[in-house]
């Protein structure tokens, strides 16, 4: 997948012993001049025992393995709050479907009472005009007990049936819903992962440009107080060491603030200190990516996408379903009912069945409004999906124009980075033979540190953008990550 590493266009020994031939050429009394330039001031025996612990300060920290980015993205998808929620709501959602299938079953109801009952009136008093046996009096005073046992079972439901159309819609909306979340919380751990890396390797880096820029500070200071040195060569000294001390600070607040969002997403905080940058030209990146326009059309597997699909078709759905309301509806009634009462006339057991046909007439505008209604949002949700595969395609060509821009930057980078270490060698040649200054030695060890910090965050910027589009064609997997992890690993001194 990954191709081979930038070829570096220049040679390192030649480089090497043209920068040598020019530095002493520039000391031979023939081609220097010398009026009014200022003399080189040779250093001090502290001086060149902080130049060598410079130096040797690369190799103090013990090696050891990078954290896991798919690691951390495995705890984050068991520990971020915002995802277990939707979890939930997932499985909230999916009843949906059987509470849609419960108005197709049939509805069983059971009721029962006891009554007590004292009436006064015609057929409860004897009327003394006629005889007695001739009178058929009902008790008055009454105790009774009745049950009933109703059975509904709907025959023809059109506005039912749809229902279920579009809880199976909620359903995958709903899942999709996750799925986004799931991807985008994916994004937010790679990012603050590499931007924790790049904090780290940068504030490294600035740690070790400050000692080299101070100790170009009391260089220039001395050739400065001894009458020889330019004042403004002390303040753009002095100026240097300012800014990467300001430098320096805002790598450590961009360290601690990706720290603090890994810790949030993860429930851990994983230590980045203690790694060195090894040779960051030696990273292997993937120079090729191929026609934009075959990205694109993977743009259709897009989460988001995938997504307002989903929502166009549960309001088509739900369309359907309240259309239905314009058709009748077939019910099939059963009952029984038992009543066991003091008055004979009112004991009874019943047996029915009935079929009920329900025709909608008028319903005071409900039905057509509700159909409008349902209609402009399935083409609302129409225009939705358009907007999010122009926002996938969007999102596409940024990476890929990022991408092959990285790619390029980071051939320049490393030609720069090589010419820059050749050019640190020649003057710490150049001042071991006398014919260079420490001051010379520095400023070559902090225009390379500048290198190879620019080189770093093109890495890191590199990865982020090919993370980014892997999930803007919904194709971003833990295999991914691992190859992210490795390509920052190849320009760290890690343990094997």
């Amino acid at each position: 997948m990954f191709g081979t590493p930038p070829k570096r266009f220049i040679n390192r020994q030649s480089c090497l012993s043209g920068l040598l031939l020019l530095s002493v050429a520039l000391a031979v009394p023939g081609h220097a001049e010398t009026s009014g330039q200022e003399a080189d001031i040779p250093a001090g025996e502290q001086a060149m025992a902080e130049l060598a612990a410079l130096g040797e300060s690369s190799g103090a920290e013990s090696a050891r393995a990078l954290p896991s980015l798919p690691r951390l993205f495995q705890r984050s998808l068991e520990y971020d709050a915002d995802l277990s929620r939707q979890r939930f709501e997932v499985e909230a959602t999916r009843e949906e479907v059987p509470l849609a299938r419960s108005q197709l079953l049939p509805q069983v109801t059971a009721s029962g009472g006891y009554l007590w009952q004292d009436s006064t009136n015609i057929q409860t008093e004897l009327d003394p005009d006629v005889p007695p046996e001739q009178q058929n009096v009902r008790p008055g005073e009454i105790n009774e007990h009745h049950w009933q046992v109703q059975v509904q079972q709907p025959l023809f439901s059109l506005e039912r049936w749809r229902g279920m159309d579009r809880a199976r819609a909620q359903v995958s909306v709903s899942e999709l819903q996750l799925a986004v979340a799931e991807s985008d919380l994916a994004l937010q751990v790679a990012e603050a992962y590499v931007n924790a890396y790049l904090a780290s390797r940068r504030l490294g880096l600035l740690e070790a440009q400050k000692e080299s820029l101070e100790l170009q500070v009391r260089q220039a200071q001395r050739a400065y107080d001894l009458g020889v040195g330019d004042r403004i060569n002390l303040l753009e000294a002095r100026s240097r060491l300012d800014q990467a001390i300001s430098d320096a600070v805002m790598a450590e607040n961009e360290l601690g603030n990706a720290l603090t969002l890994l810790e949030r997403l993860t429930g851990e905080l994983p230590d980045f200190s203690g790694f060195q940058l090894g040779d960051v030209v030696s990273a292997s990146v993937q120079q090729d990516w191929g026609d934009i326009e075959d990205w694109l059309k993977r743009t259709a597997n897009n989460p988001r996408v995938r997504l307002a699909r989903e929502q166009q078709r549960v309001n088509q759905a739900d369309s359907s379903m309240r259309r239905g309301g314009y058709f009748p509806e077939v019910n099939l009634n059963l009952s029984y009912s038992d009543r066991e009462s003091d008055d004979e006339l009112r004991s009874s057991e019943d047996y029915r069945a009935s079929v009920e046909l329900s025709v909608p007439l008028y319903r005071g505008g409900f039905t057509s409004a509700s159909v409008r209604q349902a209609d402009l949002n399935a083409r609302a949700a129409e225009e939705g999906v358009a907007h999010e595969l122009n926002l996938a395609g969007q999102e596409v060509r940024q990476r890929i124009r990022s991408l092959n821009g990285s790619v390029r930057q980071l051939q320049a980078l490393g030609e720069s980075v090589a010419s820059s270490e050749l050019f640190l060698q020649a003057a710490e040649r150049g001042e071991q033979l006398g014919l260079r200054d420490l001051v010379d030695v520095l400023d070559a060890r902090a225009s390379l540190y500048d290198q190879r910090i620019r080189y770093v965050d093109t890495i890191g910027r590199y990865v982020l953008d090919q993370l980014a589009l892997k999930a803007a064609v919904g194709e971003l997997r833990s295999d991914d990550m691992q190859q992210a992890m490795q390509l920052l690993a190849s320009i760290t001194d890690t343990a094997d």
